[in-house]
């Protein structure tokens, strides 16, 4: 990590996303939040409460995983896209897709509604290398992934299960686990504890994302 302080207000989180952005992703990133919070109205995408606090909560807690990818000047030599396992409402994969235009995304969400809305997001803003998969993950056809992220999609030993078909050596894995990233690892079989480690989130200070070492 960066050793940067945690961001608790809405300022600076997005001053520390916008960092991360030029100016097409910051006009994209901004057009995101206004379809994801008129969805919120419809269908439950994100919690209410979280509403106000939109850019802590969920666009820089997705867009803070970068900080373990290494530089995009690396990126030529990935293996294979970056895959985001239950996407819901596109956290994190659409963040990462706005954010680097330059890198293949896929997002795979089984949940209809939630398919319809990231496939209407990809297409206003203009998101040509980012898929998404509209199917549950055992039923997508296997392919090598560089980065497999997941947030609040499954237990940590049945995620690794269904993602195992898409990971190779080289996959990093980058999984929010907000507050029980640190038991659910401790509570894993050893050979996976060996595989992991626990960073510290930016924007809960006792929130940690489990990282494939």
């Amino acid at each position: 990590m960066t050793g940067q302080e945690i961001l608790t207000t809405e300022t600076d989180a997005r001053d520390y996303v916008h960092g991360l952005a030029d100016q097409e992703a910051q006009e994209r990133l901004g057009r995101y939040t206004e379809l994801l919070l008129d969805e919120n109205q419809r269908q439950n995408l994100i919690s209410k409460p979280s509403e106000t606090n939109l850019w802590v909560r969920h666009i820089a807690d997705s867009a803070q995983l970068l900080e373990h990818v290494g530089a995009p000047e690396d990126w030529s030599h990935a293996p294979g896209p970056w895959l985001d396992l239950g996407s819901g409402p596109g956290l994190p994969g659409l963040v990462i897709a706005i954010l680097r235009p330059q890198l293949p995304v896929v997002l795979v969400e089984s949940r209809g509604r939630r398919v319809e809305f990231l496939q209407r997001c990809v297409s206003e803003l203009a998101l040509d290398h980012c898929e998404v998969l509209g199917d549950r993950l055992e039923r997508v056809r296997p392919f090598q992934a560089w980065v497999i992220s997941a947030r609040a999609f499954a237990p940590l030993p049945k995620l690794l299960r269904l993602s195992a078909p898409f990971s190779t050596k080289a996959t990093r894995y980058l999984l929010p686990k907000g507050r029980s990233a640190a038991h659910e690892l401790k509570e894993a079989k050893a050979s996976t504890r060996n595989m992991f480690h626990v960073k510290h989130s930016l924007t809960d200070a006792e929130a940690g994302i489990i990282v494939s070492k």
